[in-house]
């Protein structure tokens, strides 16, 4: 057997895998999960979210930005030379918060988020609210008759046959539909006799808040909304079973008309009125027209200044649902100066976790 002889190692191969690194800069932070050694921290764990990695540190970002939200005050910033005494006056600059914007997808309600947004609504923790039409009478059906657990797997086919409904893992019998109808079809007759009796404009947002005072139920999102007056916008009214009852009452009682102008004008001027310094946030679940329709308010005053999106879409098709925040960036929505946040996950179990390490303990009752 031959001796085997030394070699020595390529130059080329060492300077390739030994690679020298820079020094990372001071307070990088490292990386470090909870340790579930000895009792067991709740609170502890979340925490350790944020230094864990991946959609964990995302998750502990939002957090972090959510909170800077909810504690901003205008008397965090320096008088300017436009403000008027009353701006002026630092009693008065404590009290002015930052103006949130919330966006949600309908299936949100159809899951048990509904009753976190219900919570946020009851105590008057958002100041606009923008939903799709499923978003709006999903809260309702709900009050006549509830939505069941089922399964991913079950076939459309059969289920139709049964008269269900499948909203993922949920089911929703038909009949539900058929009491939402009864409901609200004298509430549409009253409307119409109102705006031709006495000249009253409909638009969606005034709908809903009608609806919302019909409803008299305190588990409803919008009873609260129609008690605290917290606007609800939706510009995809008509996209749900509320436009097939629309759909249906222009066939029974035609005449009734929901103007869509008047609410994109008062929807921009939401943003757009809150002049700077003064800031807006917005808090995102999901995409598509909810996510959208934020986004674009916000341009009429040159951009949000915190943005947090909880969603599952991705970037690659173009979507705006998928777009990352820079991208709202480019298009003047969210500020250059802010840091958004966006979390690629499931908002039914995301959600309810930021809530309790933000909205929970930290928002401070408006007085």
């Amino acid at each position: 057997m031959s001796e085997t002889v030394p070699v020595e190692t390529p130059t080329s191969a060492l300077d390739a895998v030994l690679l020298k690194s820079v020094e990372m800069p001071s307070g990088t932070r490292t990386v470090c999960g909870y340790d579930f050694e000895g009792a067991f921290d709740f609170q502890q764990m979340l925490d350790a979210m944020l230094t864990s990695g991946f959609q964990a540190t995302e998750f502990g970002r939002a957090v972090d930005e959510v909170n800077k939200m909810l504690k901003w005050r205008l008397s965090d910033e320096p008088c300017g030379p436009d403000d008027c005494d009353e701006e002026k006056d630092p009693a008065f600059r404590a009290t002015v918060r930052c103006k949130i914007f919330l966006g949600f997808t309908s299936n949100l309600i159809s899951s048990g988020v509904r009753e976190q947004l219900r919570f946020m609504m009851k105590h008057k923790m958002i100041d606009v609210l923008v939903t799709t039409a499923g978003g709006v009478e999903e809260d309702f059906i709900k009050c006549l008759a509830p939505t069941y657990l089922g399964e991913w797997s079950l076939r459309g086919k059969e289920l139709r046959t049964q008269g269900l409904n499948r909203i993922g893992n949920l089911l929703v019998p038909n009949d539900n539909y058929c009491k939402f109808e009864d409901w609200i079809m004298p509430i549409l007759d009253a409307m119409l006799l109102e705006q031709n009796e006495k000249g009253t404009r409909w638009t969606p947002s005034r709908m809903i808040k009608r609806l919302g005072l019909e409803i008299r139920d305190e588990t409803s999102v919008y009873h609260w909304c129609a008690v605290h007056d917290i606007p609800v916008y939706c510009p995809a009214i008509t996209d749900g079973s509320i436009g097939d009852m629309l759909y249906f009452h222009s066939f029974k009682n035609p005449g009734l008309v929901v103007d869509l102008v008047e609410d994109i004008r008062a929807m921009n001027d939401e943003a757009r009125l809150v002049g700077r310094p003064r800031k807006t946030g917005m808090l995102l679940l999901g995409g598509g027209v909810a996510k959208h329709h934020i986004n674009n308010a916000n341009l009429m005053r040159n951009g949000a200044d915190f943005s947090i999106s909880i969603n599952t879409a991705q970037e690659f098709d173009g979507s705006d649902s998928g777009a990352r925040p820079d991208e709202a960036v480019s298009w003047g929505k969210i500020r250059p100066e802010a840091n958004p946040v966006k979390i690629y996950a499931d908002a039914t179990i995301l959600f309810p976790l930021l809530l309790a390490q933000t909205f929970k303990p930290n928002f401070e009752p408006r007085t």
